[in-house]
């Protein structure tokens, strides 16, 4: 009998072979119809039209899409702990929705433009989002069918994810108590009809839609609970309420459908779904601008608003109530994706924080290099004694922080020139760099940063280091 990891590898290979077959066909007619090739001789092709051919070339976003399958199946690797198995589930999840945020949301504005430019593989917009399209759909397949493997072994192991009909009474009650002080006041469920509008959901935002009875039998109301993105989406049982050695958590949308009476008493649910929004978060930047930390932080504020480039729906939802939303979010069928399993996945990174250090990696401790250690700290003493190549990972970053804040400190220190490229969200480089330039050291720092606003990261230079940055560092960008 074939494993359940199994499957959806094999699924995969088919679809991928499909695919590949239909991209053939694309590149020949198009190499047909461009008359790249000619009558082959007895010496074989003709080498310039094929040096000159589409064909040569695998398409951008289909490799992409590849690659993170490559990355998915790392979840059925059984030689890895389980609570990492189900990381790289979250982490291709996660890659996904960012694909679609910036490079499918790319292709479909050159189609509204009226573009048919053809890619360096000889593919059309359109005729690449029908593959994107198919091995997408693949793709989120086997993310779910991983999801479920996963939390099954998990199980196993005395992690529990619970559903609404598997909880106690005890843990009901809990939970209620929990809903009513800490959850039910940051939610703001919202009737929807001509007096009340349907509710701007932003990017990645995750709703609840209800279709209700009212108590009076009239014409049916439907309502909707927006998730706050800043409350946690799975809530840990506490130790008194589960067994010895045990880990349980439950969804806050598990939460919100059990305890729905609470906000709208007397009205009976009818059907009920959650649904998901991947908004377009391509952004246009003008590299003339005066100040770029400005353009990318107005950038960012648009971005929420982005037109909707994907609508992912609970498959249990009614008919009728998906077509309202998807008709409020002007959203188009082919946009649409219903999901038997978990709505997103990216969110379940979360579980891996639990303390179950038996079901994640042995942690690294990266070494300190001794000699700063032999020069109590003292970089520039351990390099005045001989050159340091601190090699990562195996050696910590925190000597190259602390490198910098000498640096920033020692006053015979007259300027400091830093390439960054990410940074964290306390980042300690950057804390130096301020300092730095505060003490009238010259500092200049060379920044990559429209890839990092692109992958869905904060502007960190402005927003994180405040006005001293902005005064007293020469960026580059």
């Amino acid at each position: 009998m074939r494993s359940p990891a199994a499957l959806p590898q094999k699924r995969w290979r088919a679809v991928n072979e499909n695919v590949a077959k239909r991209l053939a066909i694309l590149k020949v007619e198009t190499m047909n119809d461009m008359s790249e090739f000619e009558e082959a001789d007895a010496n074989g092709p003709d080498a310039q039209a094929l040096r000159s051919s589409p064909a040569r070339f695998v398409n951008r976003e289909v490799s992409w899409l590849q690659f993170n399958m490559r990355v998915l199946e790392e979840a059925s690797n059984e030689a890895h702990p389980l609570l990492e198995r189900l990381r790289f589930v979250s982490i291709s999840a996660n890659n996904l929705d960012e694909f679609f945020m910036v490079r499918v949301a790319g292709l479909k504005g050159q189609m509204r433009a009226g573009l048919t430019k053809l890619s360096a593989d000889g593919l059309t917009p359109s005729e690449q989002i029908e593959e994107i399209a198919t091995l997408a759909q693949h793709l989120q397949l086997e993310q779910q069918d991983q999801w479920q493997t996963v939390r099954e072994a998990l199980f196993e192991q005395n992690v529990v994810i619970h559903e609404a009909d598997d909880l106690d009474v005890d843990q009901v009650n809990y939970l209620q108590k929990l809903f009513r002080e800490e959850i039910f006041p940051v939610l703001t469920p919202i009737a929807v009809d001509p007096a009340h509008p349907f509710p701007f959901i932003p990017n990645l935002g995750l709703a609840l839609a209800f279709e209700l009875s009212r108590p009076d039998g009239d014409t049916p109301l439907t309502a909707l609970v927006r998730l706050p993105s800043n409350l946690d989406r799975f809530i840990n049982l506490p130790s008194t309420l589960v067994s010895e050695g045990r880990s349980e958590v439950v969804t806050i949308d598990t939460l919100v459908k059990i305890f729905f009476h609470k906000m709208f008493p007397g009205h009976e649910v009818v059907g009920s779904g959650a649904f998901r929004v991947i908004r377009d978060s391509e952004i246009e930047i003008d590299d003339e601008a005066a100040d770029l930390v400005v353009e990318f932080e107005s950038a960012l504020r648009q971005r929420r608003r982005g037109q909707v480039i994907r609508l992912e729906v609970e498959s249990s939802m009614p008919r009728a109530l998906k077509r309202q939303i998807s008709e409020k979010l002007s959203v188009k069928d082919d946009d649409i994706f219903e999901v038997q399993g978990f709505l997103g996945l990216s969110d379940a990174r979360k579980i891996c924080d639990i303390d179950r250090p038996d079901l994640k990696f042995t942690p690294y401790h990266a070494r300190f290099p001794e000699r700063i250690r032999d020069h109590n700290g003292d970089c520039f003493a351990a390099i005045r004694a001989k050159d340091i190549l601190v090699h990562h990972p195996f050696e910590t970053f925190d000597v190259v922080a602390q490198f910098l804040m000498q640096a920033a400190r020692d006053p015979d220190v007259v300027a400091i020139k830093q390439t960054l490229y990410r940074t964290s969200a306390d980042s300690p480089i950057i804390k130096a760099l301020v300092m730095a330039a505060e003490a009238g050291k010259s500092v200049t720092c060379l920044v990559e940063s429209q890839g990092t606003v692109r992958r869905g990261g904060q502007h960190s230079l402005g927003a994180r280091s405040g006005k001293g940055w902005r005064a007293s560092c020469f960026r580059v960008h």
